[in-house]
């Protein structure tokens, strides 16, 4: 009786133990879908084994909690491949901005198929045409409306580069707001894993800071460390504290300049100029470097041009036989020109043709306002090779930002297949574990007919229909 009674032990074992077998193919296959669910596999154990009479005799075996299969090495060349890609995209999209600004595109980073380069070619041939007829005053008239566009177009591209760096800033923001969130939760779920792990199964609560941790990624470049208890704290590429156990530290926003700079860590600290990745690496970096970089180069540029013109028209005679003035309307300094440049004058009389001494039919300092524009003057570059070079560097970085970009989704891809294919879903491995652990079942559920029957029988002693 001792032998069936632990054959019938042994076969409510394996039927216990296949149960939560598929209990947890079972769940697997129904979270195939959800967003950073890590796969579960049962853990078979072999029970002690026990002596009977001289007969050892094995006790089955048992499931104990799932295990998930998870590579925190390769989760987190996941999560910071993930910050190198969000930057590059982020870096993309704002130099992408900018190059709509003027109107290049990947195939074309011309100056004269640009608004401004052909603004600025409409002016200097307006100089050149004035060569031949300085007393005409629908040729004067022309050279004032060349100017005029010129100064619009200088305005345009100024403002709008100033709305682009607008915009970034605001996303500064946003994206702080988004991190705080994350951070928080990322913080109460680091609290539950440690009271849950490790005497129950903390997975589904691990899957779930694995999430928000990758969703943090794609903002912000990240370095974490894991702690006992299996908490994880988190500081920002230059070192400031995030989160620490279950404490968040939010990052804050203070305005530095007219720009949305960032306080974060333990004391909080400006950390502006030493974040990288993610999409606030990305915006930063257009922000703070590459816009005040095109910009700078927009503002000498228009200085340059309306001081020359300034200066070689104040040498001349006007169409009044006057000592000629400013066309243009300029700050002090370069700082702003683009966007704060103006004209001075709407009199086609003021332009001075003629050189002192010539009279107002002279063309002497025509020919000059007209050389200036093949005047190697700006940087040692004439004023149209000065925009070829700022078109050429702002293509130049688009394109390479497009390349990268490009480059580490590649990588993202190719590192995120192989942590799914370790730990994601595979209904095909699935379904070959439920057909194993049903036939096992099934076979448990024999023994356990089969030694009923038997146990029957020894207590029928042979007759069959007393005990059924």
């Amino acid at each position: 009786m001792g032998t069936l009674n632990s054959a019938l032990a042994l076969a409510q074992q394996a039927l216990m133990a296949n149960q939560t077998a598929l209990n947890i193919t079972s769940n697997n296959v129904a979270n195939q879908n959800t967003a950073g669910y890590t796969r579960e596999v049962a853990t078979w154990t072999e029970n002690d084994s026990v002596t009977i009479g001289n007969v050892t005799v094995g006790m089955g075996s048992s499931v104990g909690q799932p295990v998930s299969q998870r590579d925190r090495i390769l989760e987190k060349r996941v999560q910071q491949q993930m910050q190198v890609q969000s930057q590059s995209q982020s870096l993309d999209d704002a130099l992408n901005q900018v190059q709509n600004i003027f109107g290049l595109t990947s195939s074309s980073s011309s100056a004269s198929t640009t608004a401004l380069g052909t603004a600025m070619n409409n002016f200097y041939n307006a100089l050149s045409s004035l060569t031949a007829n300085p007393s005409d005053t629908a040729t004067r008239q022309k050279v004032i409306s060349a100017a005029s566009n010129l100064v619009g177009v200088f305005n345009s591209s100024a403002n709008q580069m100033a709305g682009v760096s607008s915009d970034l800033d605001k996303q500064v923001s946003g994206y702080v707001n988004t991190v705080n969130g994350l951070l928080s939760n990322i913080a109460t779920l680091n609290q539950k894993i440690s009271s849950t792990s490790p005497n129950a199964d903390a997975g589904v609560m691990e899957d779930q800071r694995q999430q928000a941790i990758a969703q943090l990624s794609q903002y912000i470049g990240l370095d974490q460390i894991s702690n006992e208890n299996n908490q994880i704290t988190l500081t920002t590429t230059n070192g400031a504290v995030l989160v620490s156990g279950a404490q968040a530290y939010p990052m804050s926003t203070v305005q530095v300049s007219g720009k949305t700079n960032i306080v974060a860590g333990i004391p909080a600290v400006d950390v502006t100029s030493g974040l990288t990745g993610g999409a606030l690496g990305g915006t930063l970096e257009a922000r703070d470097q590459l816009l005040p970089q095109y910009q700078s180069t927009l503002d000498n540029l228009a200085y340059q041009i309306a001081t020359q013109v300034n200066q070689v028209n104040a040498l001349g005679v006007d169409g009044n036989g006057n000592a000629g003035q400013g066309i243009f309307q300029i700050p002090a300094t370069a700082t702003g020109a683009a966007a704060l440049i103006s004209m001075a004058t709407t009199d086609p009389q003021s332009v001075a043709a003629a050189a002192v001494g010539e009279g107002s039919t002279g063309t002497g300092n025509a020919q000059l306002l007209a050389a200036l524009a093949n005047g190697a003057s700006i940087g040692g570059q004439t004023p149209l090779e000065s925009l070829n070079s700022l078109l050429g560097q702002i293509g130049n970085a688009a394109s390479s930002a497009a390349q990268d970009n490009t480059t580490q989704q590649t990588l993202l891809s190719q590192l995120t297949s192989q942590r799914n294919a370790l730990s994601s879903v595979s209904l095909d491995e699935e379904a070959a574990n439920l057909t194993q652990y049903q036939r096992a079942y099934q076979a448990a559920a024999k023994i356990f007919s089969v030694t009923d029957q038997m146990m029957a029988s020894a207590l029928n002693l042979g007759v069959p229909t007393t005990v059924s």
